[in-house]
């Protein structure tokens, strides 16, 4: 087997575990998210570096809710220069509150949290921070790494002790995945790649049980197809109010 076909055979037995194992948090929290949004409420997604892709595979895209409101800082970002100064600002305690301090999040709200190591302070301050706020917290991680590494944060806790609801990737530890021999350090993630899959497939059961109950899902089409933008606005329109990206 090639090491490419290694990693595909990698990834599907990964997606396969988070199936089996963790489809009772995945459902929980497509629940919880729809009684939000029945209550009038919305929902924010938070993460530093490579984890706040899934916070953009989430955002404003073709077949996405349009009610689930990035928390974003340049700093965090992978565009910036030096690209270190990321890991740095992740571990600066008081940075993450600061960044749900100044959203709109408030009681009533769910906020997804994607850390895979779950130890910096950033993702734990945001967490601490939006609970304070009475928002509901869920927690994507990887446990069996979490749970091998030392919190940077002055409470002592990792991400996956604070949260009300724990969804976990079930990667490797450290998230490389594939071992070649003669080279002591594993290669290539799974976190980005499996993580996709577990929040679209929340998202999926989030518009399903919204449909079952009747409500209409403001989930946008693709700019680049006739009618698309004009679509879109609309869904801006209606949901000013909860929308906090624009």
């Amino acid at each position: 087997m090639r090491y490419g076909e290694m990693y595909l055979q990698h990834v599907r037995e990964i997606g396969e575990r988070v199936f089996r194992e963790q489809s009772d948090a995945m459902e929980k929290a497509a629940a919880v998210m729809a009684d939000a949004i029945a209550a009038g409420r919305t929902l924010y997604a938070f993460g530093c570096s490579h984890a706040g892709i899934l916070v953009e595979e989430l955002f404003y895209r073709t077949g996405g809710l349009a009610l689930i409101n990035p928390l974003f800082n340049p700093t965090l970002m992978l565009n910036t220069r030096p690209v270190t100064l990321t890991s740095r600002m992740e571990r600066l305690e008081g940075f993450g509150r600061e960044i749900v301090a100044s959203s709109p999040l408030g009681r009533g709200d769910v906020i997804l949290i994607h850390s895979v190591s779950g130890r910096n302070p950033a993702s734990i301050d945001a967490a601490l921070e939006a609970a304070r706020r009475g928002a509901y917290v869920i927690a994507l991680t990887n446990l069996a790494y979490s749970r091998q590494v030392t919190s940077r944060h002055s409470s002592g806790k990792n991400l996956y002790q604070l949260a009300d609801l724990v969804i976990d990737n079930c990667g490797d530890f450290e998230d490389a995945a594939i071992a070649i021999p003669g080279l002591e350090q594993k290669v290539a993630p799974t976190s980005t790649a499996v993580g996709a899959l577990i929040v679209n497939a929340i998202l999926v059961e989030l518009v399903a049980k919204l449909v079952e109950r009747g409500i209409a899902p403001p989930v946008f089409h693709s700019a680049n197809v006739d009618g698309g933008d004009e679509y879109n606005q609309r869904i801006f329109a209606e949901y000013r109010d909860r929308i906090h990206y624009l």
